[in-house]
């Protein structure tokens, strides 16, 4: 008995990686509050849409800013236009004029400053992978010529 309380933690009746409900809860599941927020709004959304507008018009920022956003959201990500930066192969050497690509695009405004400096993001990514892989190479051929020494 002692064993077993000892094992277990306060509030962790189940093994780490293992749950009570392995499966989880069901897709579409909505919590208890939200079922209820939707059943006092049924058959309003007509009428608070139209008070939502109304205000707006008034000249509540909140309710405008609210009404503007249903009628063009704010921009998700998107997939960039390949035709808005020219990049060079991404070889080690090239890795510099890339960027500096990615600039350009930028400052010509082809590119947002955002979208720039994800694919300026990506474009880092990719170096340090190769000079990881380069180091590594290094490594090895070192390694190597060390056994070749002590054979």
């Amino acid at each position: 008995m002692a064993e077993n309380a000892a094992t277990k933690q306060r509030g962790r009746p189940f093994p780490k990686g293992v749950s009570g409900n392995p499966a989880g809860k069901p897709v579409g599941t909505r919590h208890k509050a939200t079922r209820a927020a939707l059943a006092l709004l049924e058959g309003e959304g007509e009428a608070l849409t139209r008070k939502a507008v109304e205000m707006a018009l008034a000249g509540d920022t909140t309710a405008l800013r609210l009404c503007l956003e249903r009628i063009a959201p704010p921009a998700k990500d998107r997939a960039l236009d390949p035709k808005a930066v020219e990049l060079p192969d991404l070889l080690p050497e090239n890795l510099a004029a890339a960027s500096a690509a990615v600039l350009r695009a930028v400052v010509a405004g082809k590119l947002t400053p955002l979208e720039g400096a994800s694919l300026a993001g990506l474009i880092e990514g990719h170096r340090k992978t190769t000079e990881l892989v380069d180091l590594e190479n290094r490594l090895a051929a070192v390694e190597a010529a060390q056994q070749e020494k002590h054979k």
